[in-house]
């Protein structure tokens, strides 16, 4: 691919990266995750303030109680009586449970149980004034290569919600740039193999967010892979404290400046709106 159509390409890509985000169920609707270990010593009831029925962890999943009043839905039909849910899957547009236009999606992680409020209203959606990020450079399109570890690894990692949490990983990623050698440790997805790292650099918590996302895709036989540093990633708690994201695990802070990608999200007032 040329320098030119890989621009075109990344236009692309960003054009649909901030009509993804700012949709409405994007990652700028939560308004309240609710763990349900949290809720029910508060609530013994099952209640959650503000998110309507009754809502308890089970060995199975979680247990939704609902009565007329509660004015739920599930799958899009209005739902009274009881339920037992799994975590949703595909995003909080495809969540099972509704109230009106609000989405209640269930999630899981490291065990607990929670419910997330997806609210289309919600203040930081009506704020967006896009994401700032630098036009496509040629030079941060690096050939890489992929080399698996023999058995997968977890590290514990501080999270964006200051408690430590397992990371999952599965391999070193390695490419060079101007000159010097670097890796990323990275985690590989159990369904089709593609590639995500979570990482730092000299322009985190300046003139970036204070880490990124990277998903290179999928590797050939070989392990070759290009790492293309173009299509950095906000995380998604850089769009609402709601979300549970990992800091970058030991090595994963780049010591050069990833002047690429996406870098913060714009202010509204600079941007005039």
């Amino acid at each position: 691919m040329s320098d030119d159509d890989a621009a075109t390409a990344w236009r692309e890509w960003h054009e649909h990266r901030t009509a993804t985000v700012s949709g409405p169920y994007g990652p700028l609707t939560p308004t309240g995750t609710h763990w349900l270990s949290e809720a029910g010593a508060e609530h013994p009831d099952g209640r959650i303030p503000a998110v309507p029925g009754r809502w308890r962890a089970t060995d199975g999943g979680v247990l939704l109680s609902a009565v007329a009043e509660d004015g739920l839905a599930l799958d899009g039909v209005p739902f009274v009586g009881e339920v037992v849910l799994a975590a949703d899957g595909g995003g909080a547009a495809r969540s099972r449970i509704s109230a009106g236009d609000v989405r209640l999606p269930v999630i899981r992680r490291e065990g607990e149980w929670a419910v997330r409020v997806h609210d289309p209203e919600a203040p930081a959606r009506r704020a967006f004034a896009g994401i700032e990020a630098t036009a496509y450079d040629p030079a941060f399109a690096l050939p890489g290569r992929f080399r698996p570890y023999d058995e997968g690894r977890t590290v514990q990692v501080a999270n964006a919600d200051g408690r430590e949490r397992g990371l999952g990983l599965g391999g070193e990623l390695s490419f060079s740039y101007e000159g010097s050698p670097h890796t990323l440790q990275v985690a590989v997805d159990d369904e089709d193999g593609s590639l995500w790292a979570v990482f730092g650099d000299t322009t985190s918590g300046r003139s970036s967010y204070r880490f990124r996302f990277l998903r290179p895709g999928i590797p050939a036989a070989d392990g070759s892979i290009t790492v293309d540093l173009n299509r950095a990633l906000l995380p998604p708690c850089a769009f609402a404290d709601h979300f549970v994201c990992p800091f970058p695990p030991p090595g994963n802070t780049l010591p050069f400046a990833v002047a690429a990608g996406e870098r913060r999200l714009k202010d509204a007032l600079v941007a005039g709106i």
